[in-house]
């Protein structure tokens, strides 16, 4: 399941998009300003952020760029009530995937989600080929051969989610930790490394690359 970070000041607006979203099989976390905002992605794991510019705290065009300057790359959407032409472009060269003008039409917002989502994980489809016959689900977070799931802790899970997120980009110790930690948890490198060699045996010891003192990359 794709896990959405909607901040959106406008509490009955903010719902609506909760409801329909997760009718429609995605896990939804509400913000309703940016200090918000930074809390879930701290604790939770994001596919997607969906952004109004006019909120407290902090405007969506300076919280996506305070985002893309710490080096995520998130796929955001600005749904917003400015229409200018400057608006627009600002949105697109601070780093956004995509526009959308209110008012909006619910089902135009996942056409919007859904491919953005597809293109972000380089597939048309649900599942991600890895080859030799293993697919990863993409929603459902889980490994399968043949049809057949295969065993994974959920960390593990997690890491290969994140590797098909950053293909060829080297992740660093940090960046691994706080996407399969918990704050309230203590990340182990040596868990870690069980968990990226349980990956090599499966997909292949050429797959993820060691980067020394560094951190690893994902070899697509």
């Amino acid at each position: 399941m794709q896990n959405i970070l909607v901040l959106e000041d406008d509490i009955q607006l903010s719902d609506t998009i909760k409801q329909f979203l997760e009718y429609s099989g995605y896990m939804v976390y509400p913000a309703y300003d940016a200090s918000q905002a930074k809390d879930i992605l701290y604790e939770q794991s994001i596919d997607l952020m969906l952004l109004d510019v006019k909120v407290p705290h902090q405007n969506g065009f300076e919280f996506l760029q305070e985002r893309r300057d710490s080096g995520d790359t998130t796929p955001a959407i600005f749904v917003t009530s400015l229409n200018a032409v400057d608006d627009v472009t600002q949105g697109f060269d601070i780093g956004c995937d995509d526009y959308i003008r209110k008012p909006f039409a619910l089902k135009e917002l996942l056409v919007r989600v859904e491919s953005l989502i597809k293109r972000h994980y380089g597939t048309q489809e649900n599942y991600v080929d890895l080859g030799n016959s293993y697919f990863f689900d993409i929603k459902g977070l889980f490994l399968e051969k043949e049809g057949k799931k295969i065993a994974l802790k959920t960390k593990e899970n997690k890491l290969l989610s994140l590797f098909l997120k950053h293909p060829n980009e080297l992740l660093t110790y940090d960046a691994i930790y706080e996407e399969l930690w918990d704050y309230s948890e203590s990340p182990s490198q040596g868990s870690l490394r069980a968990y990226v060699n349980t990956l090599r045996n499966i997909l292949g010891k050429e797959t993820i690359e060691t980067i020394k003192h560094t951190g690893y990359r994902y070899v697509k």
